[in-house]
């Protein structure tokens, strides 16, 4: 028979291993994906484009925070007069001065404008038109998002509209930056060779269509869905305004900045937390994500580099071919006249 102090050491001697065990694997994952955290960064692109912005004119929506605050940031450091085109004047201005103060230009300013209102967007373009001689770049960058943080839960967002009874991320995302593009292309035109830059995702391959008999998801509602319809909508805009405005000096370009943390709609709150979700979320952000300055990478490649094709899509500072539905002609036309009658440019 075993003595009970014999039995004890063992059992003590088991507990010791399983815990170096346990603490060894806890290392080891620490060091992998320490490994893998500080490795992401040499797959993401940079703009190695040193072209000078010197006594151009770029508006950069949006960019009170985020990639597209960085991509402003860049543009103005490399010469260029930048317009924040915000819809918080207070912390467009915030981001205005520091942007003034680590680049060295001062010639950045703020001008408001509501891309869920189709009235703002039209008073913006007007002042726009009425103070600018020129325009060279239009980075559309603004977007509303289907993630909602609040500061103790991260969630989806409801479905909302916007001040003209648009569904939000359609009228935003889609609808608001068309209507702004088209009421400033006299401007781009008049200051070729010129751009139209516009910050899609590549969630766009997610979606097969649009659904053209209910644009605004009026039924059956997914906040992930619309937002990804959004962005297609996007890819559609650019590969239909590029052929458009064929010898006409101005370009389009569409992009995925992809995998980014920014803090859009962060003082949105939905009333089920998703804290399962959100702790997922937040590793995988922090494995594969990218910074606001490593996002802006490619806005501000498809802004100031040489040789592009006018309707090309870029990831990672590289053109790349996107999902066929985005490389649907019919599609882009149809999308284009609706958007025409929605924001009231057609009748």
């Amino acid at each position: 028979m075993v003595p009970d102090t014999l039995t004890q050491t063992g059992f003590d001697f088991l507990q010791s291993v399983s815990w170096l065990v346990v603490a060894a694997g806890l290392v080891l994952a620490v060091i992998y994906l320490t490994r893998l955290w500080f490795r992401k960064g040499l797959r993401f692109g940079v703009c190695r484009c040193e072209t000078r912005m010197d006594g151009k004119t770029v508006i950069v929506t949006g960019s009170n925070t985020g990639t597209g605050k960085e991509a402003a940031r860049d543009l103005a450091r490399r010469g260029a007069r930048v317009i924040l085109a915000c819809r918080n004047a207070r912390k467009a201005e915030k981001a205005a001065e520091e942007i003034r103060k680590s680049s060295g230009n001062g010639n950045v300013e703020v001008r408001v404008v509501d891309l869920a209102s189709l009235s703002s967007i039209r008073d913006f373009c007007s002042h726009i038109i009425r103070t600018e001689p020129r325009l060279d770049v239009l980075v559309n960058n603004a977007g509303f998002s289907p993630i909602l943080r609040g500061r103790s839960n991260t969630c989806f967002c409801p479905r909302t509209e916007t001040t003209d009874g648009f569904e939000l991320m359609f009228g935003v995302n889609h609808l608001g930056h068309f209507l702004l593009t088209n009421l400033l292309l006299d401007l781009l035109k008049k200051s070729a060779p010129s751009r139209v830059v516009i910050v899609s995702s590549g969630g766009h391959v997610l979606v097969q269509e649009i659904d053209f008999n209910d644009v605004n998801f009026r039924h059956n509602f997914s906040p992930t869905r619309a937002y990804r319809r959004s962005k297609l909508a996007n890819m559609l805009f650019v590969r239909e305004l590029a052929k458009r405005l064929e010898g006409s000096g101005v370009a389009a370009f569409s992009l995925t900045p992809g995998y980014v943390a920014t803090s859009r709609m962060k003082n949105q709150t939905l009333s089920v937390g998703m804290l399962v979700w959100g702790t997922a979320a937040t590793l995988h952000r922090w494995l594969y994500g990218k910074t606001p300055l490593q996002g802006a990478q490619c806005t501000i490649h498809c802004s100031v580099a040489d040789g592009l094709q006018s309707g090309q899509y870029f990831s990672d500072c590289k053109p790349t071919d996107p999902a066929p539905q985005a490389r649907d002609d019919e599609a882009a036309r149809r999308l284009w006249e609706l958007s025409e009658k929605m924001v009231g440019l057609s009748k």
